[in-house]
């Protein structure tokens, strides 16, 4: 690896080092190598270092103070209730759950509730993952295919200021890599509360001058329900790689599949009665199960780095969410189902030029996805069984991006970028209803500036603008009659316009770093299509602002301190005065924790997040209880072996994960139904422990 490669690798938080050719910020520390699971002090050689991604330098790297890369040290040791609670490495961002645990998470980042994922692009290797035109929710982001263990890196980007990401970006974006190798083969077992079992193997070997990775995990669970998750969940990884990251290619296939029985979110009026405890359900005949298989081709040299990639993914569920409101025989049950291939590619070339004698970095790439949808549909059912559709259709969706992105250093301490994105949406719907058939197509070019300016060597500070978009299901472009009340329906655009700004600043002082932001953000219109009801629901165009503040400090060589907090204020845009509220838009959350790393091989972990009340009618008269969690976790290393303790919800907090407020209604109850809360609770206090051994 030349000096220049290495160097970008101990940037991205991917290896340790000789400590001659570490970076001046870099300090050594007992513990676990960025680059894989455990190494313990007793092997690790005595002029290694061990890089934190929080604490590697960005000043001069970074376009602005909200983005940054978490490395695999950053979160080896970090207690996850589930997978998709990765994503709370990024400072700012929440994933809560009101289903079943195979099912994607639900997300809030920057006064958003995302859902599950609109405005909030996720990508694996490269790969996007966001779901278009999903039978369950637009931008559907399931990270449930990822073995955490496997994740060496994350790197993330608030606002839509980059020009190499497009659709879902608004709000933020975060990009998995994965490993390319393991130190050493490992085997773990974990065992829990509630009937929780996870088996994990990986390994990597030489072979033929190339390495090979290969991982299996599998996981079984209850979960304190009273009605069993019964989750079966498998992850298989397989990785051919050749090279490094920076000049070398990968192949690598995943394989996830899991099915569950799912309780989601209750009525509170049905646990204040007594008819259901607080972990009950009104409906048992409920759950989930969806298989993913990914085919990604990676490839980098010269300057230019690509991805090919082809998915194949297959969804259903079932819900109730009103239980017996529309039908009191039957009751509201219905189900969801998705079937497609997602085949794709991303090319992307970065030369060094200069300009009247100023030094310019150009990237120019291309994006190009094509979305072939066999299924999506809306069904009713009955005691989980599929009765008669209220929407079955067949969708092609495509897009192709052109995007360009210059930074030119106008002095040595200071960087302008400017960039362009433009990207062409094409879609062909076809309906059970013809009326509802129709292809068509949207387009949006979006522009990008950032300041970066260093005015001493600790500091610097930048600006942001940019636009960006979320597309909307594309059968919202085409519908015309209502699928559920055959009433005429509104069509709406694919394309979604977002606009935003940002002022911030990051200070550099050896082991402590801080970033401070203020933003805006603005859409001009949260128009989405609504899977669970088949048809369009319009909403006012939004405005976001706030602030964002992140620290990493290590006081000791043991010691690993970070906090992050974020305030926003949002509201709708031209509507009636009292009525501008944004449902579940969070406006406060803080993280923070600390690590902890002795050179005898005992390490431990304290993680705290809490978020705060939201809306949950526009007129702001209901609102949800703040939510405050606290995990623990306990792990000693001796030789080849590691024991592991988490502790998943210390306090026994008894908050809920999500709370909605609408009509449903119960049997004996008024026709009309009753508003309520409607909360999903988080799981009470459980203990999960854990053996690994590397050979």
């Amino acid at each position: 690896m030349s000096i220049a490669a290495h160097r970008i690798a101990l940037m991205a938080g991917l290896v340790t080092a000789p400590v001659l050719a570490g970076p001046a910020h870099a300090q050594s520390a007992p513990g676990q190598s960025a680059s894989g699971p455990s190494v313990s002090s007793e092997e690790r050689p005595a002029d290694e270092i061990i890089v934190y991604g929080r604490a590697l330098p960005q000043i001069g790297e970074a376009l602005s103070g909200s983005q940054g890369i978490v490395g695999f040290r950053d979160f080896a040791n970090r207690p996850l209730s589930r997978v998709g609670e990765l994503v709370e490495n990024v400072p700012g961002v929440i994933a809560t759950q009101h289903s079943g645990t195979g099912k994607a998470n639900q997300y809030f980042l920057r006064g958003f509730n995302l859902d599950h994922g609109t405005d909030f692009a996720g990508f694996v290797d490269g790969v996007p993952t966001n779901m278009r035109t999903h039978g369950h929710g637009q931008g559907y982001l399931d990270l449930n295919f990822l073995i955490p263990e496997l994740v060496e890196r994350i790197d993330y980007r608030k606002g839509p200021y980059f020009a190499d990401v497009g659709d879902f970006s608004a709000a933020g974006t975060v990009a998995f890599t994965t490993a390319r190798t393991v130190p050493r083969p490992i085997v773990e077992l974990t065992l829990g509360s509630y009937g929780y079992y996870r088996a994990l193997a990986a390994g990597s070997a030489a072979l033929g001058g190339k390495d090979l990775l290969v991982a299996l995990d599998g996981t079984l669970s209850n979960g304190p329900w009273a009605l069993d998750e019964d989750l079966h969940k498998i992850n298989a990884l397989a990785k051919l790689s050749s090279g490094s990251a920076q000049e070398g290619w990968s192949l690598s296939f995943s394989a996830y599949h899991a099915d569950w029985n799912a309780t989601d979110q209750v009525p509170r009026r049905a646990i204040a009665s007594g008819l259901i405890g607080r972990f009950g359900n009104i409906d048992p005949y409920l759950g989930g199960r969806t298989t993913r298989l990914g085919l990604t081709l990676n490839g980098a040299g010269g300057g230019t780095d690509w991805t090919a990639y082809a998915t194949y993914y297959d969804f259903r569920l079932t819900s109730n969410f009103t239980y017996f409101l529309e039908d009191p025989v039957h009751s509201d049950e219905f189900q969801q189902r998705d079937r497609r291939g997602v085949f794709g590619a991303r090319l992307r070339h970065r030369a060094d030029a200069m300009l009247a004698g100023l030094p310019l970095a150009i990237t120019l790439g291309a994006d190009a996805r094509y979305d072939r949808i066999g299924k999506v549909g809306l069904y009713h059912s009955l005691r989980g069984t599929r009765t008669n559709a209220v929407r079955e259709d067949r969708v092609d969706e495509y897009s192709g991006a052109l995007f360009g992105q210059a930074e030119l250093a106008l002095s040595p301490r200071l960087r302008l970028m400017l960039g362009l994105r433009g990207d062409l949406y094409g879609y062909d719907v076809d309906a059970d209803n013809a009326a509802n058939s129709g292809n068509g197509a949207d387009a949006l070019l979006a522009p990008k500036a950032a300041l970066a300016w260093r005015p001493a060597d600790p500091v610097e500070l930048y600006a942001n603008y940019g636009e960006s978009f979320h597309s909307n299901d594309v059968r919202g472009a085409t519908i015309r009659v209502d699928p559920v009340t055959g009433d005429p329906a509104d069509r709406v655009g694919v394309l979604v316009r977002a606009r935003g700004g940002e002022l911030g600043g990051r200070v550099e002082f050896g082991r402590f770093t801080a970033s401070l932001v203020g933003y805006y953000l603005t859409l001009g219109s949260e128009l989405v299509f609504v899977g669970d009801g088949g048809s369009t629901e319009p909403n006012a165009a939004s405005r976001r602002h706030g602030g964002e503040a992140t620290l990493f400090w290590r006081p000791f060589p043991w010691l690993a301190l970070d906090a992050s907090g974020a305030l926003t204020h949002t509201r709708f845009r031209g509507v009636p005065a009292g009525e501008d509220r944004i449902p579940n838009a969070v406006s406060e959350v803080l993280s923070a924790g600390a690590s902890l790393d002795f050179a005898s091989g005992l390490s431990a972990s304290l993680r705290l997040r809490h978020f705060g009340g939201a809306p949950l009618i526009e007129d702001g008269s209901a609102r949800s209880q703040p939510t405050t969690l606290v995990n623990l976790g306990a792990y000693y290393t001796r030789g080849a072996a590691r024991l592991g303790v988490d502790m998943l919800n210390l306090f026994d907090a008894r908050d809920a994960d999500i709370t909605y407020f609408y009509a449903s209604r119960l049997p004996g109850e008024p026709a009309g139904g009753v508003e309520d809360r409607h909360l999903h609770p988080v799981e009470p206090r459980q203990v999960r422990v854990s053996l690994r051994y590397a050979f």
